[in-house]
């Protein structure tokens, strides 16, 4: 039997310690990878890109770990791909969504799912104007967030104001300043739904106890001492789901990616004491956290390499729907 010959896979990251899970499950699948570092460096239009599938692993808070132009420069690397006919997973459009959380709520909302009352503001006079209109506690994060930083809860527009006027307000990049109902959880936790070439792949459940700060990935939870075990309990940070695949908020996450053009996500949603969920937040640059996965059964990145070698056999390539970003 003769075997279909793989493209080379080319990563576009910033983070390199996000990379060797990713990297060693397509090795696993037999594809050759090729990592761009995306920070500096330069596009020629006249010149195409080198032939093969290209996955952006661009995370929107590479600005918090010193990687100030990666963001801008990604733009146009992805637009570049896009316009040689290039296959990029997690395009240009799925980019300019997981960069924006005021973007993510119009879509959200477009699709008929329930989201926290959001508005942005950029500038001082506009986040206290803002501010007056909440009806009770909101937070603020930035319009281009990620892990969870800058995340901050008041109840009263003054104690916005002392923090604006502290030496620690920090805007966030283009000073875009989401403000947020904010949602009571009967217990501290929210939910996070995987979604891998519009399939579920499970559901899990991260701690809210100690903070908003959650990316699941191993190097961000290096493993605790027993003291902290015991502190975090039984379940630990990050547990399982009841949630299943025909949940109708799953169904209406997929058809969300689905039409959007978002091939790998993360969703977030937190659920009220009535039992409304509200979701908030679409990841992309999604991570997986070993320890769970091995709990569950389930191989995050394992499923992404097998999704790529999927899409990668000539006659089964799936292209998501070209879409105005």
């Amino acid at each position: 039997m003769i075997r279909p010959v793989l493209p080379k896979i080319h990563v576009l990251y910033e983070n390199s310690a996000w990379i060797p899970p990713l990297r060693e499950a397509l090795e696993k699948e037999g594809f050759r990878v090729r990592l761009v570092h995306v920070n500096e460096g330069l596009v020629d239009p006249s010149t195409p890109p080198p032939e093969g599938m290209w996955i952006n692993r661009i995370s929107p808070s590479s600005h918090t770990r010193g990687h100030v132009h990666t963001v801008e420069l990604a733009r146009q690397l992805l637009y570049w791909l896009e316009s040689h006919g290039r296959r990029v997973m997690n395009g240009l459009c799925a980019f300019e969504l997981e960069m924006s959380k005021l973007r993510q709520d119009l879509v959200l909302r477009r699709h008929g799912i329930s989201t926290p009352r959001t508005v942005l503001a950029v500038g001082r006079e506009h986040l206290l104007e803002a501010a007056a209109t909440f009806d009770g506690p909101f937070i603020t994060k930035h319009d281009q967030g990620g892990k969870g930083l800058g995340i901050r809860l008041f109840h009263h527009p003054r104690e916005l104001e002392q923090y604006l006027d502290g030496d620690g307000f920090d805007a966030g990049p283009g000073a875009r300043m989401i403000l947020q109902q904010y949602v009571s959880a009967p217990e501290p936790f929210i939910t996070r739904v995987e979604i891998v070439g519009g399939r579920f792949l499970f559901a899990m459940r991260s701690s809210t106890a100690e903070g908003f700060e959650l990316c699941p990935s191993d190097v961000c939870n290096p493993m605790p001492s027993r003291r902290e075990k015991l502190q975090m309990g039984a379940t630990g940070l990050f547990s399982s789901s009841p949630i299943t695949a025909d949940d109708p908020l799953v169904q209406k996450y997929i058809r969300l990616c689905n039409d959007e053009g978002i091939e790998i996500a993360g969703i977030e949603f937190v659920e009220d004491a009535r039992g409304n969920r509200y979701t908030y937040d679409i990841n992309g640059t999604t991570n997986y956290n070993r320890t769970l996965g091995a709990r569950i059964g389930v191989d995050g990145m394992g499923e992404v390499a097998r999704y790529v070698r999927r899409t990668a056999i000539p006659g089964r390539r799936r292209r998501p729907r070209r879409i105005a970003c």
